[in-house]
């Protein structure tokens, strides 16, 4: 090989040094016309008075999300989860060692913290108990049986992409929990992995309506006939955006989507902001029982609460109708959920957090001598052992949680739900973005998140001397109050008793 030569070597630098000139030139080009179109328009004051570097306030605003929760936000400051807590779930989703060292990073003193109280002498490993199994639906042809502490929360098809889902379906199979399939139907995606499922009704009715968007006996007997299909939950709100319907952009609205949901191709999936067949509590029970007669299947319904005065009307006339009529589970979502998009006055603003309105459902139920045959679901911000342990101890049978198990599939609170830029691929439709979610190994993160959790539940349980997690109660735990000191949540809470009414007492009406 003969050496270069000087002249090619004078060439090479000639080519380099004319793209240079012309990248040049178009930079300078595109900053004279970002300079001309910012101070001709007249919608950003910035921009027009600070043209191209003003341009730089939003980047910043932007990037500003992702660098808060690696460069300036302390381990316990980050909203709407803190990175201690997200640490907490994907080492429990990845199996890893879950301890840490030197100290507890958690501010004890804020009010409203709870802290749990240790026996002196906790349960042995030998002396502990298997989770307890809870029997929903003792009225239904085909009850279920169910033990799971944690479960998946309603996520729709479409909210969520398909990798995502059938992440989610093998996993909480392997797990033994159930997968709520949210308002957007029931897909195949949600069938594949084998996971118990509760198919969720909303307010638009989409995968069991008939092309009016009426309820359809045939498509509810349908969904039923899926052995999977183990309850029905018919949502009357959800905490992130309470009073308010979901909508799924048409453009979003492939021809599968439309087939699942019962609409239209490319028609906007708008749900009412209220059942409209649903306006007093005996409607509410007429369509617990529509449902679960054509079904044969557990019923429930969820809701935020708020307002509180009809929960003791509904369940004043489920006592005059018959305890058969009750619904056979509640889930009560809080001011605290979430979602791909809300406005931010109802997520900011509207319904009680779960702390509140847990504990006042529970006495409730106690009140009108409804607790044993109504089981209670609670859900918002309880994805580590406290607060799973909390709902416990304040009185849930079960924890569902959405972001605990986006938080598995491997989710950074990137808050790009609403845009379809994902960049873990959970909730875009965009193939490149979804294919770094490989459903076949965030599976395992979807089961090993369970097991941890209920491990670690029962680790709290045992250092309380209870030896399974659902024999936590109030007095296991206490809350720090205004002046400093902490008081017992049955202090707190104090527990309302009432002539219970056995449901082994009563036969089907």
């Amino acid at each position: 090989m003969e050496p270069l030569t000087s002249s090619w070597v004078f060439s090479v630098i000639e080519v380099a040094a004319l793209l240079f000139i012309v990248l040049a030139g178009v930079c300078l080009l595109a900053i004279v016309a970002m300079y001309v179109i910012d101070v001709s328009q007249t919608h950003q004051t910035i921009r027009r008075n600070y043209p191209v570097i003003g341009r730089f306030r939003y980047l910043f605003e932007h990037l500003g999300e992702f660098f808060r929760q690696y460069f300036f936000a302390m381990d316990r400051e980050e909203l709407p989860f803190n990175r201690a807590d997200r640490s907490w779930a994907y080492r429990a989703a990845k199996d890893e060692n879950n301890t840490i060292a030197f100290g507890s990073t958690r501010d004890l003193r804020p009010i409203g913290s709870v802290l749990f109280v240790n026996c002196p002498y906790p349960t042995l490993d030998q002396d502990a108990a298997e989770t307890q199994v809870v029997q929903i639906g003792p009225y239904c042809e085909q009850s279920y049986a169910a033990s799971s502490l944690i479960n998946i929360s309603g996520m729709s098809y479409g909210a969520l992409s398909v990798p995502a889902i059938r992440a989610l379906s093998a996993g909480a199979a392997m797990s033994g929990c159930w997968m709520n399939t949210g308002e957007g139907g029931l897909s195949p995606y949600h069938l594949e992995g084998g996971a118990d499922i509760v198919f969720q009704i909303g307010t638009a009715k989409f995968g069991v309506r008939d092309m009016d968007g009426n309820l359809s006996d045939d498509k509810l007997r349908d969904i039923a006939n899926h052995p999977q299909v183990k309850m029905f939950e018919i949502k009357l709100s959800q905490g992130a955006k309470p009073g308010k319907g979901g909508i799924l952009p048409g453009a979003k609205v492939t021809k599968e989507i439309a087939k699942i949901r019962g609409i239209e191709v490319g028609q906007d999936a708008i749900s009412p902001n209220r059942h409209v067949d649903i306006n007093n509590s005996d409607e509410l029970l007429d369509m617990i029982d529509r449902v679960r007669r054509v079904t044969g299947k557990p019923v429930g319904f969820k809701s935020v609460i708020g307002a509180y005065g009809w929960l003791d009307d509904l369940f004043a006339r489920i006592n005059e109708r018959g305890i058969e009529s009750a619904p056979d589970f509640i889930t009560i979502d809080s001011a605290d959920g979430g979602t791909g998009a809300a406005p931010m006055p109802l997520m900011d603003s509207v319904g009680l957090p779960i702390s509140e309105s847990l504990p006042m459902v529970v006495d409730k139920l106690c009140a009108h001598g409804l607790r044993e045959r109504v089981k209670v679901v609670c859900s918002g911000k309880l994805i580590t052992p406290s607060g799973v342990a909390w709902a416990m101890a304040v009185g849930a049978d079960f924890v569902t949680s959405a972001r605990g198990f986006m938080f598995a599939l491997g989710c950074i609170q990137a808050l790009q739900c609403n845009k379809n830029t994902c960049p873990t691929g959970i909730t875009t439709h965009d193939k490149k973005l979804q294919r770094g979610l490989v459903p076949e190994d965030k599976a395992y993160r979807v089961a090993n998140f369970v097991k941890n959790m209920n491990y670690e539940v029962g680790v709290l349980a045992h250092s309380c001397g209870v030896p399974e997690p659902r024999g936590l109660k109030r007095f296991h735990a206490r809350v720090v109050t205004e002046n400093g000191r902490s008081i017992p949540l049955d202090e707190m809470y104090p527990p309302v008793t009432a002539e219970p009414i056995r449901v082994a007492d009563q036969t089907p009406g």
